[in-house]
């Protein structure tokens, strides 16, 4: 993919500005708010769904592009990340990322305003908000805190996706936004372990460069722990049915598996990898159970 070359006057493309994008990230953002929408809704209505999915990658894109602006000094020493558009830009194509950073915002929000109502909106400049300010810039270069409390910005989007349907329902939004909130940290601290060197040397004070693979191995197990013990509660509060309890337990228990062997040898990157790929596949095993309890009618309810 080309890059902008400092110094030698090469203008930005449009595949650097889909990068800057973190597409991936966005559609996951997108998927988390559908099924905010998805748990609340007694039908899915197709043009809802769409207008929901576009501000939702509008949003994420927004604080995606403003991160990759806040961070071009530490990605330049990440060997994960000193291939990234913004590393060697010029000024003029930092400006304009910026730019391009806030036209996706505006979008968003005044498309979810509109089309949809005032708490998507809300929401979906919340979680732009967190992601690209309290975690950015205030929380990720000072303290191993940064992910616990950034992952509030996926919280946001599946509040922003039952909004959709009503404003006014907040008991197993709440609920949903917890298990998103506790989701994130074991899946960025698994992935920190692949990449603690690269986080050394960029000084940023991820769990695993700070307390080691051991002490980070137990961190994710026991926030792991958490995360599958909150995602029953919809079940066990009866805001969702018994499939929902039993798909989710079943993932939950294989989730437990996969970091429990990875404390058995927090240095085995393999492992390591596991944990972090078990935790997309856990979402994903919640997400699935959402759907399968809330629109496969007369089947364990």
């Amino acid at each position: 993919m080309p890059k902008s070359i400092k110094g030698r006057g090469t203008a930005m493309t449009l595949a650097n500005y889909v990068e800057l994008c973190k597409v991936r990230i966005a559609v996951i953002i997108a998927l988390t708010a559908v099924i905010g929408y998805a748990a609340m809704a007694e039908t899915l209505d197709g043009p809802t769904l769409a207008v929901l999915t576009l501000v939702m990658v509008l949003g994420s894109a927004s604080s995606s592009v403003f991160n990759h602006v806040w961070d071009r000094d530490i990605d330049a020493l990440m060997k994960r990340t000193r291939r990234r558009p913004l590393v060697d830009a010029s000024a003029a194509d930092r400006r304009r990322a910026l730019i391009f950073a806030a036209l996706l915002l505006t979008a968003g929000v005044g498309l979810a305003a509109v089309a949809l109502n005032w708490l998507v909106a809300a929401h979906l400049f919340l979680g732009a908000f967190v992601y690209a300010v309290v975690y950015t810039v205030w929380l990720k270069r000072r303290t191993w805190w940064n992910i616990v409390v950034g992952g509030a910005a996926g919280s946001f989007a599946v509040l922003a996706g039952a909004a959709a349907v009503d404003p006014g329902l907040w008991g197993l939004p709440l609920l949903m936004a917890v298990i998103l909130f506790l989701w994130t940290p074991p899946h960025f601290w698994a992935l920190a372990l692949l990449l603690k060197d690269d986080y050394r040397a960029a000084n940023i004070p991820m769990l695993p460069a700070v307390v080691g693979p051991r002490r980070s191995a137990e961190a994710i197990l026991l926030n792991a722990a958490l995360l599958v013990g909150a995602a029953l509660l919809p079940w066990i509060l009866g805001a969702l049915g018994t499939l929902y309890g039993v798909v989710s337990l079943a993932f939950g228990l294989r989730y437990l598996l996969v970091n429990w062997r990875l404390l058995q040898d927090p240095e085995d990157r393999t492992r390591a990898r596991h944990s972090f790929f078990g935790s997309m596949v856990y979402l994903m095993g919640v997400f699935l159970a959402v759907l399968l309890d809330r629109h496969l009618p007369g089947f364990w309810n």
